[in-house]
């Protein structure tokens, strides 16, 4: 069972939400404001937190660049939920901080498989380090460092990077990362792997052009 933080201003969803997650099994606790959400957080760090974009006191994407800079909750992950789903607004959610994304309207077996897929991933840590050349990957403190410095990554960043390295000179397919990564094969998200592969080039600067695209197939890391 974990604990699942819920932060919607849409008492109707939110409802839903704690509804479905409940008979999943898991503790909720749901927020109509960032306000009263910072204040529970101030006390317990949830296991994830489902983050609605618009709220009417903070933005999800502000309360996520928080979430990442505060060093007690930069690895909770972030599941945000937003009605914006234009490829700016992804990958601008991305870049702040979330993990994985939900577009509204949403399924609840989409929101069971990707809570679950996501909460499983956090648990997972076989391999203590991995390197290749000058990266490493440190699972034990769940931190990158590329020729001695710390590369500040997103949860599913860090495993899509984990996998990879994992995998080097293999090709990956799409339906093999979706699997992998996310834990699903949801139709149609495919362009999430594009988005987060591109933010994880961005961080890793020149390193990033290792990760090299197979047109009609998916990636290989050279």
């Amino acid at each position: 069972m974990a604990l699942i933080y819920i932060v919607e201003d849409d008492d109707n969803i939110r409802e839903i939400e704690e509804f479905a997650l409940m008979n999943a099994g898991h503790k909720t606790v749901g927020f109509s404001s960032a306000k009263d959400f910072h204040k529970q957080l101030s006390e317990i760090i949830p296991d994830l937190i489902l983050l609605d974009v618009m709220l009417p006191d903070e933005s999800g994407n502000e309360i996520a660049k928080k979430l990442r800079r505060n060093p007690s909750t930069r690895k909770v992950p972030i599941i945000m939920v937003t009605a914006k789903t234009t490829e700016l607004d992804l990958v601008k959610g991305i870049e702040d901080g979330a993990d994985d994304y939900i577009k509204k309207p949403f399924s609840i077996m989409e929101l069971i498989s990707r809570t679950k897929a996501l909460l499983r991933r956090t648990k997972e840590d076989d391999i203590k380090e991995l390197s290749l050349d000058e990266l490493i990957i440190n699972n034990d403190k769940h931190e990158v460092s590329l020729r001695d410095e710390i590369i500040e990554l997103t949860f599913k960043e860090y495993e899509l990077l984990s996998l990879f390295v994992k995998n080097k000179g293999i090709v990956l397919n799409r339906d093999t990362i979706m699997d992998r990564v996310w834990g699903t094969d949801y139709e149609g998200e495919s362009r999430t792997i594009d988005m987060h592969v591109k933010t994880l080039r961005h961080k890793l600067k020149d390193y990033g052009s290792r990760i090299r695209t197979v047109r009609n197939v998916g990636y290989v890391m050279e």
